[in-house]
């Protein structure tokens, strides 16, 4: 299999020192006052590996859990973007699954989102982070939560077990199929069927098609009209930022004929919206 080419705008820094990093965060946080500046910088610019570096090292110096100082510290949807940035991607995903199954009735379009948009081995990390955090698996979870035929295909996605060198061959039967019935095929899902197995068929197809252009739309949406959804921001912003945040970019560009970084910028404003035009990466 070809190499991953990595398009996120979160990389690993170069000469980067631990203990370093650990003072600096201290310094940032102790005392009165918090430098959010430095709280950032460094959250966006680490690898996830880096950051667990951080993070181990940190609780080795100070006896105190990184995360929680970081709520201790900030707050609002600036302190729920930095804990997101602090965490490991597959303790993220495990965290905002935990969430959608809480209480009553299950944010399905958080389930369809991250278990047709992630790989085998990310659905396989995260099916480990939600082990450790639950004490039970995430099938056993789904089980109770999900049903009928829409509950079949979310289960078949959470095994982790898709084929994954067909996903050109998908994409070139998805354009066949415009030309054999005159309408694509999300069209064709949306006029058969309804609810929560259409959103996620068409999901599916869109990710199979273009991660990106999927969550560029994600984006679009999550900013579209009166009010943000900030959930849904922070969460495509966090998960993707290391993964493909320059393609999103690009797409969204191409869908929308504005920067993301403009229409961050026009959106949210404050630390939020600082951090997350430093995940964004630049205005083009």
């Amino acid at each position: 299999s070809r190499p991953t080419r990595k398009r996120g705008t979160i990389k690993a820094k170069a000469n980067f020192n631990v203990s370093e990093d650990v003072a600096a965060l201290r310094k940032a946080m102790e005392g009165i006052g918090t430098t959010e500046k430095t709280l950032i910088d460094i959250l966006t610019h680490r690898s996830s590996s880096q950051k667990q570096a951080i993070s181990k090292a940190y609780e080795e110096t100070t006896n105190r859990i990184l995360v929680n100082d970081l709520k201790g510290d900030t707050q609002g949807n600036f302190e729920n973007l930095l804990v997101a940035l602090a965490r490991p991607p597959a303790v993220n995903d495990a965290k905002w699954l935990i969430k959608a199954m809480k209480g009553t009735g299950t944010d399905n379009s958080i389930l369809i989102e991250i278990l047709a948009s992630r790989t085998n081995k990310q659905i396989k990390e995260l099916s480990a982070a939600y082990a450790e955090e639950t004490k039970k698996t995430l099938i056993q979870k789904l089980k109770t939560e999900v049903s009928g035929d829409f509950g079949k295909a979310i289960l078949l996605l959470a095994e982790g077990a898709r084929d994954e060198t067909s996903i050109p061959h998908l994409r070139q039967t998805i354009l066949e199929y415009k030309n054999i019935s005159g309408k694509t095929l999300q069209k064709s899902i949306e006029k058969e069927m309804s609810g929560n197995l259409e959103e996620l068929l068409v999901d599916i197809v869109k990710c199979v098609m273009s991660t990106p252009a999927y969550f560029a739309e994600k984006v679009y949406k999550s900013m579209k009209g009166a009010g943000t959804d900030e959930t849904t921001l922070t969460r495509v912003m966090v998960s993707r930022g290391e993964i493909d945040m320059l393609d999103i970019r690009a797409e969204f560009k191409k869908l929308y004929q504005n920067s993301l970084f403009k229409e961050i910028s026009s959106d949210v404003s404050g630390n939020y919206g600082d951090c997350l035009n430093v995940i964004c990466g630049g205005e083009d």
